[in-house]
């Protein structure tokens, strides 16, 4: 077994020399070289260099999609000495401004489609640099391809400390904004390589599939650094699209598929075909996927699927072996399911049908006690550092409970959490800008069940004395907020009033427990179906519709429990 590089940078030095002439990544109909791929990182590396303020963070923002650009950067960061910020082109307004301004980018690197978003972002934050990227930006924005051509593709020849600062990686928000995850060039480095070796087994003659982001995680560790540490390749989707999986992944002859969270659902949407199994693929491998998607994805594709459970600090890794219980995460020592005050939770008691009996008792908070695991800290922000490893154990902050066996299951997080498509937010940030509407009296946010996976947001709102709920004018209000597109409620529950505890607080547990189910409850239910424009009115016939979905992929009693 060979060992793990010491530095992202000591890996792509090495394949430059020993695999030059491998192809090593691929986007739409363009080909690079492990040799050509490096000498474009020089290029990166030396620009940013060149024109690096010294008295600032060496910190270079990307805001694009999966561009090639993006590795580039991220190659040219690590060989410059430099850190890369992931900055998510789903946040607008205030929240980008922060995330940049939070992240000390002295430098950002923006796709075209995006620049105009960013120039509202960077008004309050001038001494920031831009460079534009695959097209024209506002004017005064030099383009990134001309202020390359200043500079030459020899290697910078940096040494490089396997503990510097490669990249910031952002995780989803919570009641304050989102956190920056430290990542060194040698936890990147290890990280990729154990995936590489122990999870997807990636070899030279392996190709990656990337359709996730590559400013999260799962994509970095799993998707960038296991070809470039093998010595594989790397084909770039701009952006996931169900209707276009298959058809990459025969183009690219890509054999490995990394995802998180929803994507097996979207692609088993689409229509099956005699051949779908006619291709390239050997695995997928990820965390999260919808539970009765897992063996019927394999079945369709003709891949094993391996699923495992993670998050953006990799403070707690657990995987599922195949003969594990259906929605078990599978087993992991050291971790193990606490209540607040640190002590053991119960152990799960389940029926028959794997429902959970004794939830009060059995489920806490998943935690590592072997540790912090590969957690190196968050940037800027030593007291969230230190709750997150108080006890020096790993607090997930996410919920479960363990059976009997050992076996480890994911019980989602308290009624202000909520996960949709793999991201992590808390109700908070949502209701304070549903609050802001001038009819809204009241107004709380929660999640509901998915019938593919994780959850749906929902809004309940009391309305101020004589307003009326207008369905069109509220999805307009809606998008016009500093919302990113999965923060925006797909149910509205107009209530005359708000259920409040004696302390004032709203019953948030019963509204969530009373879903949007119209056959039970008097308050009307408005929806936005995916796609739809605007909200309209939820119906019986419409909940009967969708409890036939829960049925179908089994999970007919989170709807009705």
């Amino acid at each position: 077994m060979s060992a793990p590089p010491p530095s992202i940078a000591a890996a792509i030095r090495a394949r430059a020399i020993d695999s030059a002439n491998r192809v090593f990544l691929r986007a739409r109909d363009e080909r690079w070289t492990f040799a050509e791929t490096f000498r474009e990182a020089c290029r990166y590396a030396n620009l940013f260099r060149l024109t690096r303020d010294a008295s600032q963070p060496f910190h270079i923002g990307v805001l694009m999609d999966n561009l090639p650009a993006f590795v580039f950067a991220e190659l040219g960061c690590a060989l410059a000495g430099a850190a890369l910020v992931g900055l998510n082109p789903t946040r607008t307004g205030s929240a980008l401004t922060r995330d940049v301004e939070y992240s000390d980018c002295q430098l950002v690197l923006v796709e075209a489609r995006y620049a105009e978003q960013l120039r509202d972002t960077l008004r309050s934050v001038p001494r920031v640099r831009v460079l534009t990227v695959d097209g024209p930006g506002p004017a005064g924005w030099p383009p990134l391809e001309a202020a390359l051509d200043s500079v030459d593709d020899t290697d910078p020849d940096v040494a490089i400390d396997p503990s510097a600062l490669l990249m910031i990686v952002f995780t989803s928000g919570t009641t304050r904004a989102p956190k920056g995850v430290l990542n060194s060039q040698g936890r990147l480095a290890m990280l990729g390589w154990g995936a590489s070796q122990f999870m997807c087994h990636c070899t030279a003659e392996d190709i990656v599939y990337c359709a996730m982001p590559l400013y999260h995680a799962n994509a970095q560790i799993l998707a960038l650094a296991p070809p470039l540490i093998a010595g594989g390749g790397l084909a770039l989707a701009r952006r996931f699209s169900k209707s276009a999986f298959l058809a990459d992944v025969r183009r690219y002859g890509t054999t490995l598929f990394n995802y998180v969270g929803t994507p097996f659902a979207y692609i088993m949407d689409t229509p099956a075909l005699p051949d779908d199994a006619d291709n390239p693929l050997r695995l997928a491998y990820g965390n999260e996927a919808p539970r009765q998607y897992i063996a019927a994805f394999a079945a369709r594709f003709g891949c094993e699927v391996i699923d495992g459970y993670g998050s953006s600090e990799v403070g707690v890794s657990i995987s599922r072996s195949a003969d594990d219980p259906p929605r078990s995460l599978g087993r992991a020592p050291g971790v193990k399911i606490l209540r607040p005050d640190g002590s053991d939770c119960a152990t799960a008691r389940l029926d028959a049908g794997g429902r959970l009996l004794n939830p009060d008792d059995a489920v806490g908070e998943i935690v590592n006690t072997g540790g912090r695991a590969f957690f190196e800290g968050y940037y800027k922000d030593d007291a969230a550092t230190q709750e997150r490893t108080r006890n020096g154990w790993f607090h997930s902050g996410d919920l479960g409970y363990v059976d009997a066996q050992g076996y480890i299951y994911f019980a989602g997080r308290d009624a202000e959490w909520l996960r949709v498509g793999g991201e992590n937010f808390l109700a908070r940030p949502i209701e304070e800008v549903v609050a802001r509407h001038p009819d809204v009296l009241l107004a709380s946010v929660y999640g509901v069940p998915d019938p593919e996976a994780g959850d749906q947001v929902m809004a309940a709102i009391a309305l101020q004395a004589g307003a009326a709920f207008d369905p069109a004018a509220f999805a307009r209000f809606l998008d016009g907020a500093d919302l990113p597109p999965r923060w925006r409620p797909t149910f509205v529950r107009v209530a005359p009033e708000l259920a409040i505890t004696h302390t004032n607080k709203i019953l948030k547990r019963t509204l969530q427990r009373e879903k949007f189910l119209v056959d039970r409850i008097a308050d009307p239910v408005y929806w936005r179906p995916r796609g739809a424009a605007e909200f309209r009115a939820f119906t019986v016939e419409d909940l009967a519709a969708l409890r036939e979905r829960f049925q179908r992929a089994g999970y007919a009693d989170r709807i009705d429990e």
